[in-house]
Order: structure tokens, then C-alpha cells, then sequence
């Protein structure tokens, strides 16, 4: 989906320097980096560098305490040809701007993700050979830049083209072999079914090639989504899929399985406010999901008053908020709690609320049902029957407090 990045024009992510190359390679230009714990990967929103009035990231990284960021994109050549580009126009081979980007990052301790793909332009599994081809393309991107993860964006126009998704998969695949350690997400489109049929075939290719990434991330967002609760029964009915795809328990499911939201206005006009990113978050960690990412970063602040709500931009969320807002939750979902800008106020004490209806054991709840058990009222975070509140952390039933 993420029509705006077709229609404002998207930066790339990140391509390879040479075949087969057994280890991950710090470009010297770039800075040497150590890698960072996988969770800050898979916790790294999407920024593009060169357009849509790319952020400071330092600035970011100060104000939210982030680490890694998902840069996006790399395509291959508008002109034509299996070479990594940023956005169809810029040669990664000879790329300075994005390469001093990198290095801000790395030079305050953070580190990057290349995302390669999205939608519009030529990718380069549509303008490659074969998968091994494709995977010589992307080594460019990894040797260069010193990659220890990358993103395969695969979604619309070409995950509709089998060869394509073929060589995307397979060079994935040949990357993951030839870099030992390396972070591998999968990113595609999200419906109310989990994914859909597209979305379903690029799954099964991958378990006809034998490949297993650390995720496969859906974007629930323009398809007809409406909040929160629509995102998070997309996630649970994605895992369904993930299951019967690939044979894996709910457990081992929730493990390889990815959100990747828009914050704001989307592309179609639904919203997703910061409520919205709280409660997807706890979601993701209350299942144990690998990653929590969202689209973008440069969309992370509030537009100007004329904006505000009236469109999509690529340049702010056209909600109400504060610069970084979203980050925020992607720092939470790294483990690690933003440092505050203000200090935090006493609450002022509260009477208890009024009990809901009592819990009952043979009653089936759906997602924002209500109820009180002992002693407090609780909230049903997915559907759920016989289900104790409170029996597990990781269960069904959020706690609301004292009543």
C-alpha cells in the first residue's frame, strides 16, 4: 500500500556491492558500527532521507532517545538495469548524502535498516534475472553501508508479479546465507483477512524456497481500517495465516509475525492517532510479536494549522501532536522508556469507578467489552471466553483499574 510514497516520491533503501560475501562489511565512510539488539531493528521506523523533508535524526534520537532508523528506498535504476539506487534516480555506489546520514546515526551510538522496494518505481526483482542477480544488487547496498539489517518491502505493483516476488524471496534468502547475523524483515500489504491473495502467494514462495526471516510485518492501513481494534484483528488473523502457511504453533507464529502502521492521516483518509499506536503496541507486546514499526518519520509531526486534518502529507500526520510523538512508541516497544521532556505530575487521587457487569465464565467477549472481577473493571483485548482476567499477563483481558 503507502500509496503517498508513489505520488510524493520515495527515497530508497539499500543495495549490495558484490556477490556472495560471507560477512556483514563496515563501510569506512559510513562509520563502523557494532550491530544493536535485533529489538531495535525491528523497532525502527521508516525515515527517508532524501525527500519528503527529511529530519534531523540526531534531533530525533535527543528528544526520544531512538536508535535505529529504516531508511527508504532503494529501487532499481528509472533508467533501467540491476544496480541499487535511491529512489530510481540516485546510484548507491556513489551516494555521499544518505552515507553521511548513516554515519550521524552511528556517530551518537544508533545504527540503520535499508528498506528496499515500497510502492511505485521498477524494484530490483522486477528488473533483475534471477534471484542471484537480485542478491548482488542488494550486496552492493549492504557492503557499502555496513548493514547489519534490511527491510524487503514487497506490495504493490510488484508483489502481483510472480517472477518478481520470486527473486526478492530468493535473493533474501542468499543474503541471509552469505551474511551470517543479519536482521531480515519481509514487509507487505495489510487487509481485514491478515493479508490478502498477493500476500498470500509471496508466504507460500517463501516456504517453497525453504526461507524463514525474522518477520513477515503486514501494514494494516489503507484497506478499509478503522483504529486500533481493526488493526489488532488483522495481526490476530494474520497469525492464522503465518500458522497454516508454515505450520507453526500461535506461539512461534506471534514470533515471526510484524506491524507496520502509518501514523496520522493515511493514504485513503482513515486515522490513526497516538490512542491508536498505545493500544497496537500493547498488542504486539502482550503476543510477543518480533517488530512495531510505522511509516514515516518524516510524517512525525503535526502539520501547520491550514493542513491539519485536511489531508495526507507526506511531510506531517495531520493529527494533533507533538514532534516525535510516534517514536516514542517505538522506543517503548525496544524496551526502553524516551527520556521526559517535562516532569511528570502527581496524579491527583480519583474514586474508583463504578463496576461493570461481573465476568462470566460462559460468556463470549469481543475486543472492548467490559466487565469486573475482582474488584476491578477490565477490558477484553480480543475475543475471548472462559478466560480468567488477570489469570495471565499475556492474556485476554486488560486491567482498567479499581472499581
Amino acid at each position: 500500500m503507502r500509496r503517498l510514497r508513489a505520488c510524493l516520491g520515495a527515497a530508497a533503501a539499500v543495495g549490495l556491492a558484490a556477490a556472495g560475501a560471507t560477512a556483514l562489511v563496515a563501510g569506512s565512510a559510513s562509520g563502523a558500527t557494532s550491530a544493536l539488539d535485533n529489538r531495535w531493528y525491528a523497532a525502527a521506523p521508516y525515515l527517508m532521507p532524501l525527500d519528503n523533508d527529511p529530519p534531523d535524526p540526531a534531533a530525533i534520537m535527543d528528544a526520544t532517545g531512538l536508535k535505529a532508523f529504516q531508511l527508504a528506498f532503494v529501487l532499481a535504476p528509472s533508467s533501467g538495469g540491476c544496480t541499487p539506487t535511491w529512489d530510481g534516480t540516485a546510484p548507491v555506489g556513489s551516494d555521499t548524502t544518505v552515507q553521511s546520514v548513516i554515519s550521524t546515526i552511528r556517530a551518537k551510538g544508533g545504527d540503520v535498516s535499508v528498506s528496499i522496494g515500497g510502492y511505485g518505481g521498477t524494484k530490483l526483482g522486477q528488473a533483475c534475472a534471477d534471484p542471484a542477480s537480485t542478491a548482488a544488487a542488494y550486496q552492493q547496498v549492504i557492503t557499502k553501508y555496513g548493514l547489519h539489517a534490511i527491510d524487503f518491502d514487497l506490495e504493490e505493483p510488484e508483489y502481483e508479479n510472480t517472477a518478481a516476488i520470486r527473486n526478492e524471496i530468493g535473493a533474501a534468502k542468499i543474503l541471509q546465507q552469505n551474511n551470517p547475523g543479519l536482521y531480515v524483515s519481509v514487509t507487505t500489504a495489510g487487509t481485514a483477512d491478515g493479508t490478502g491473495w498477493f500476500g498470500k502467494q509471496m508466504l507460500l514462495e517463501a516456504k517453497a524456497q525453504g526461507f524463514t526471516p525474522n518477520n513477515f510485518s503486514i501494514m494494516p492501513f489503507d484497506g478499509g481500517f478503522n483504529g486500533a481494534v481493526s488493526q489488532t484483528a488483522a495481526l490476530t488473523k494474520f497469525n492464522g495465516v503465518l500458522r497454516s502457511t508454515f505450520g507453526w504453533d500461535e506461539a512461534t507464529a506471534y514470533a515471526h509475525e510484524g506491524f507496520s502502521g502509518m501514523n496520522g492521516r493515511s493514504d485513503t483518509g482513515e486515522y490513526f492517532a497516538q490512542a491508536d499506536f498505545q493500544t497496537v503496541l500493547d498488542y504486539a507486546t502482550d503476543h510477543h510479536m518480533d517488530r512495531f514499526t510505522f511509516w514515516s518519520l518524516n510524517r512525525d509531526r503535526q502539520c501547520t494549522p491550514a493542513d491539519n486534518g485536511g489531508r495526507t502529507s507526506g511531510t506531517c500526520s495531520s493529527v494533533a501532536q507533538n514532534a516525535w510523538d510516534f517514536a516514542k512508541y517505538s522506543v517503548k516497544f525496544a524496551g526502553v522508556t524516551p527520556p521526559a521532556t517535562t516532569p511528570t505530575p502527581t496524579p491527583t487521587p480519583t474514586t474508583p469507578a463504578s463496576c461493570e457487569p461481573a465476568w462470566s465464565a460462559t460468556t463470549a467477549y469481543t475486543a472492548g467489552a467490559e466487565v469486573s472481577y475482582g474488584k476491578h473493571n477490565w477490558k477484553a483485548k480480543w475475543w475471548t471466553q472462559n478466560e480468567t482476567p488477570g489469570a495471565s499477563q499475556w492474556g485476554p483481558w486488560q486491567d482498567e483499574g479499581a472499581c
